[in-house]
């Protein structure tokens, strides 16, 4: 009975160090997260408020990118794909500082933004944003049900909205941005959720390493996962709600 009690204690030892790695885990993640964020959104509004910072990226008259701006539009993307595949050679640090270049950069591609849409129309969005956000987040955190089976629905149809934003860019089709936006809301909710629950997995299937290096860099991409999710969906129910100048 003693040699019983001595393994439960020990077991529930071992549950609660765990269950307080987690939170620290998904407070690094947030916090990384919010960070990014604030990065992104002070230099889009740096550069969106400037007009001659912006002339730099798009013609100040029609915001039609030049070819500098088509190369920062783009430059997110090959970001996410070049962080997935240097993440091994990293540090943590050295993946932090890639994430937050990257917010940078990312704001610089948003900073239209302020001035197509008045400022209190971003602000009201981004609140909408950051509520629903916060409730898709607690769900995945929080729920018992398994939903790692939507991953391959959503990316597929992140894929898809990829390629339709790409060919309107030429349609210019006030349908076919109507749908992508319906749609992107639905599908970045999704992946809220999602993310948010694989990140809790990711960590509770590799505590018992004690690689912390590891654990770092993972909530590093737990961060990036989140932080497109919020920056997708703020972007999509801008073009519903967002009041123009």
């Amino acid at each position: 009975m003693a040699e019983f009690d001595t393994m439960r204690s020990a077991a529930g030892t071992r549950t609660a160090a765990i269950d307080e790695g987690l939170r620290a885990h998904m407070n690094k993640v947030y916090g990384t997260m919010s960070v990014g964020m604030l990065l992104t959104f002070l230099v889009a509004w740096a550069v969106g408020s400037t007009p001659e910072l912006l002339s730099v990226f798009r013609d100040p008259q029609t915001l039609q990118p030049n070819l500098i701006g088509w190369v920062v539009m783009f430059a997110p993307l090959i970001m996410v794909f070049a962080f997935g595949a240097m993440l091994n050679r990293l540090s943590a640090a050295g993946a932090q500082l890639f994430f937050y270049a990257f917010a940078a950069v990312m704001g610089l591609s948003l900073s239209w933004i302020f001035v197509v849409f008045t400022g209190v129309s971003i602000a009201q969005v981004f609140l909408i944003t950051a509520i629903a956000f916060a409730g898709l987040s607690l769900y995945g955190y929080t729920t018992k049900r398994d939903i790692s089976g939507w991953g391959t629905f959503l990316i597929m149809g992140v894929i898809g909205l990829l390629v339709a934003s790409v060919v309107n860019i030429f349609l210019a089709s006030s349908a076919l941005q109507f749908a992508i936006s319906a749609l992107g809301v639905l599908i970045f909710a999704g992946l809220t959720a999602y993310d948010t629950q694989n990140i809790k997995n990711t960590y509770l299937q590799m505590a018992h390493s004690g690689d912390r290096e590891w654990l770092g860099k993972a909530a590093i991409m737990g961060a990036l996962s989140l932080y497109m999710d919020f920056i997708n969906m703020f972007m999509f129910l801008l073009q519903f709600f967002g009041q123009r100048e």
